[in-house]
């Protein structure tokens, strides 16, 4: 049979073109990587862990071996330095640095429900715990329960430690109820684990509502929440004036901040992604002229060592050693520096580290001291923390070798081939200068016996005048650099550069036209004083799917500063859209940002409910079958009368709290769109019942090792595998209830 002329053609060609690709294929193969193409390191490295996590675990020839709480050189170093004063006082550090960590929690203070939930916390949750303690040691004779302790130096009795581990919280059946409320409230937002000595950096920087906070290693961001909640303290007066940016050099750990900082929905945050040692300038509005952008409060918690960690870090016993110190010093005074140039004059610094060693703490603010002469002080703080046990700072050091832990009393000393390592910037304060001017012995140092916490170094500073290489031009007091807001000028064009992380989506701020705002304001109809130009989204182009909401000053940073530093997030999502048949606004309100809109949001859409009906919506676990509004109280049903359907607020006054939440009135129905964890929060402080919501691990994995008995026994030829939740913090979701929101 033969083909035609034409066919036989193309059929030609294309083997051609195939033998072509193939033989291209082969020489881009035997090619080295940098000769072809690109690839995507993110998909490649994306790929690569896919592959990884389908391969069966290997099996370790060797089990496990138990870490050994000693390490020669930290005990030979620290006695030497003398971070103790006794023998005796020695011996009980050594002793807390080798046991586990106390449970510790704060509840988020800037929450209108705070002193209601510290209120149920003292009469409910402490009474389960002495229960559950009881039991959990009911085979040890005379043992004692010791009671929680209230931290008295953090303000308004807010902060609280157990004395338990959190593997005695996580494996200890009798526990899982209070295991239970630490992962529900910590995922609303209303209480935070945090170390306790963490927690002193934030309060001695002593924040306000007007106050412009930076941030600079935020990351994982225990701390950044404390300062947005300092930001937020004066609740009833509005928005605040001020803002709160923080910043991590690790795209990856940028989004820890996102997710840590979600929960307190905060419209005066935003998250940046940039080396703190070269944090770039930039501008902020004032009245109608742009000027450099300077901030009242700067905190420095710097990369460190850790070594004030081993309690809850116990593999840094075998891994610790000097040459650490001397590796992070330089970035430590790179990164202080930096915080000091950013910081307005009169304003205040925090440098502080989880680390004892001097080379990392006293030594670079001597350093820094020593560079900026009289125009930053180390001020005292310690009254700002009543009952805090703590240690004065260290005016007399010895750096060391990182082998031989041999001591020098000055760089004179150092021979040439250590002179690399140990530098003339890692030593005290020569007998030739002033001791007393660096103010050293006004740093705090808490040690882990004083009140059984970790260990931990801060530092206040406040900036009296312009360091000396600043440029007085740069100063917005003296109006010599400013320029009008409208004629703002771009940043000078950078050579193009790989930027690493994520490319994030635009930031698309709504302008005075907007039609979905006019759809928004015509059904909530928002107040005179909204601002609609405060709301964006992240898509340039499509359908508009979440509207978030920000303050004026930060709409304001980011239109001038977006190509001068890296933005990863900002907003609180407060519109989402929804597909719902007749309904006049195609956005529902978000509960996380009802918070901040809930003043601008008019009567039409607000219904008052009491606190057996908001108990009774907030209960239903089937979001497909929501109560009826029949079965509701006659006050509420009178209130749903000539209600139009859609998105609303309910609102339920609890004594002298009002609590709002959001829902949603349908033809016969109505609901409460909360989130799990926000449900059990809100049934706590209303006195509902919270037993359908509560979750047993360990009776779970009972079941589950019962059924897979039985499927083992032939009774069940189906195989039913269940993964237990893992012990680790967040292992467990909270309520097992699937809500609508």
């Amino acid at each position: 049979m033969h083909l035609p002329a034409c066919l036989f053609l193309r059929f030609s060609v294309r083997i051609v073109l195939f033998c072509f690709q193939e033989q291209r294929c082969l020489a881009e193969m035997g090619k080295p990587k940098h000769l072809t193409n690109k690839q995507n390191p993110f998909a490649k490295k994306k790929r690569h862990n896919k592959e990884k996590a389908a391969e069966p675990p290997a099996r370790r020839e060797k089990p496990y071996e138990s870490i050994v709480y000693e390490n020669e050189s930290f005990e030979t170093y620290y006695k030497h330095q003398q971070i103790c004063s006794s023998d005796a006082e020695w011996d009980q550090f050594m002793k807390h640095m080798k046991q586990n960590l106390p449970v510790t929690f704060r509840i988020t203070g800037s929450k209108a429900q705070a002193n209601l939930l510290l209120k149920l916390i003292k009469e409910d949750l402490f009474e389960e715990y002495f229960r559950a303690v009881k039991e959990l040691r009911r085979e040890e004779e005379g043992a004692h329960v010791e009671p929680p302790q209230c931290l008295g130096w953090y303000p308004g009795e807010m902060a609280w430690q157990l004395e338990l581990s959190r593997k005695d919280i996580r494996r200890s059946e009798p526990l899982f109820k209070l295991h239970n409320f630490l992962i529900s409230e910590t995922s609303s937002g209303n209480i935070s684990r945090q170390e306790a000595v963490s927690m002193i950096p934030p309060l001695v920087l002593d924040v306000q509502p007007h106050h412009k906070v930076l941030d600079m290693c935020a990351a994982p961001g225990s701390k950044t929440a404390q300062l947005i909640e300092s930001l937020h303290a004066g609740e009833g007066t509005g928005i605040p004036s001020g803002f709160v940016m923080a910043n991590d050099v690790d795209n990856n750990r940028c989004y820890m901040l996102v997710h840590q900082a979600k929960r307190l929905s905060s419209p005066c945050f935003l998250v940046t992604n940039a080396d703190s040692s070269t944090f770039p300038s930039m501008q902020i509005t004032q009245g109608d002229v742009v000027c450099p952008l300077k901030f009242d409060r700067v905190l420095c918690d710097v990369p460190c060592s850790g070594d004030g960690t081993l309690r809850k870090n116990a593999d840094i016993w075998n891994k610790w050693n000097l040459g650490q110190a001397s590796n992070l010093h330089g970035l430590q005074y790179r990164i202080l520096k930096r915080g000091a140039e950013l910081l307005e004059v009169g304003g205040k610094l925090v440098y502080s580290t989880c680390s004892l060693n001097p080379i990392e703490n006293e030594a670079v603010l001597h350093h820094l001291l020593k560079q900026t002469e009289d125009t930053l002080e180390i001020v005292e703080c310690g009254h700002m923390l009543p009952t805090l046990k703590y240690c004065k700072g260290m005016t007399y050091w010895e750096p060391a070798t990182h082998k031989e832990l041999k001591f020098y009393k000055s760089f004179d000393e150092v021979p040439e081939n250590q002179r690399t390592v140990l530098r003339p910037d890692m030593f005290p304060p020569s007998k030739d200068e002033a001791i007393e001017k660096y103010h050293l012995d006004r740093c705090l140092r808490i040690l882990p016996h004083q009140q059984n916490t970790g260990g931990f170094f801060v530092a206040l500073l406040e900036k009296k005048k312009p360091l000396p290489w600043e440029s007085p031009d740069t100063a917005v007091d003296d109006g010599k650099d400013l320029t009008k807001a409208s004629e703002a000028a771009e940043p000078p064009s950078k050579k193009a550069k790989f930027m690493r992380g994520f490319k994030e989506d635009p930031f698309v701020f709504f302008d005075d036209k907007e039609d979905v705002f006019d759809s928004i304001n015509g059904f909530y109809r928002l107040g005179e004083d909204f601002n609609p130009r405060n709301l964006l989204t992240r898509c340039k182009v499509g359908k508009k799917k979440n509207i978030y909401f920000c303050s004026s000053v930060v709409r304001n940073l980011v239109q001038l500063n977006e190509k001068r530093v890296k933005i990863i997030n900002l907003g609180v999502k407060s519109f989402v859209r929804c597909v719902t048949r007749n309904i006049e606004c195609e956005f529902r309100l978000a509960q996380e940002g009802l918070a901040n809109v809930n003043a601008f949001i008019g009567e039409r859409r607000r219904v008052k409910v009491n606190r057996q009906d908001l108990i009774e919506l907030l209960s239903c676990t089937d979001p497909t079958k929501p109560p009826e509004i029949a079965a509701l109280s006659a006050e509420t049903q009178a209130n749903l009368k000539d209600f139009d359907s859609g998105s609303c607020i309910l609102e339920c006054e609890v004594g002298e709290l009002k609590l709002a939440t959001v829902g949603w009135k349908g033809a016969v129905s109505l609901r409460a769109y909360v989130d799990q964890h926000d449900t059990v929060h809100l049934l706590r402080l209303l006195g509902g019942d919270l037993s359908k919501f509560e979750k047993n691990k360990f009776q779970d994995k009972l079941r589950a090792e019962q059924d897979a008995g039985e499927n083992d026994d032939g009774e069940n030829d189906d195989h039913d595998e269940r993964d237990d939740a893992p012990d680790g913090e967040g292992g467990e979701t909270g309520p097992t209830v699937e809500t609508v929101e």
